[in-house]
């Protein structure tokens, strides 16, 4: 078996699963989502406010990059930000009310995208594959 086109292939893959999440979010009607905001209301469901800093470290993302997220995110309505009163360098994160109502269907939509992404594997086939590819970005 030819192996040497992995990350095509697991690039291939990040696609896939984007359009399926895409055509999922569409056929709830949730507007102003794409699939890298995932990481975000991930978190954010977890704690219920978040540093920009640690943000981007949980989501191993640079900065610049969680900040435009975020931008999208406010505007949509699903995220406020407000500056830590006693340190103005610090903004915290928080889901609003319209956020706070998307994490029923982003469960649903992810145990879906696993579903399908996991469809015939045996338990031992998923460890295996999620094992290697941990050690393949602990190799970078």
């Amino acid at each position: 078996m030819k192996t040497d086109h992995v990350i095509a292939l697991i690039a291939r893959l990040r696609d896939r699963a984007y359009g399926f999440i895409i055509m999922e979010l569409n056929k709830k009607k949730i507007t102003g989502l794409v699939p890298s905001h995932g990481g975000i209301l991930g978190v954010l469901f977890e704690k219920e406010k978040v540093s920009m800093k640690v943000l981007a470290e949980r989501i191993n993302r640079d900065k610049s990059t969680v900040t435009a997220l975020v931008k999208k995110l406010m505007r949509a309505g699903y995220v406020v930000k407000e500056k830590d009163p006693e340190d103005n360098r610090i903004a915290y994160l928080s889901l609003t009310a319209k956020g706070r109502a998307l994490q029923p269907d982003f469960d649903e939509i992810s145990e879906k995208l696993i579903a399908n992404a996991f469809k015939g594997f045996s338990k031992k086939e998923r460890e295996t594959l999620v094992k290697g590819i941990i050690k393949m970005l602990n190799n970078f």
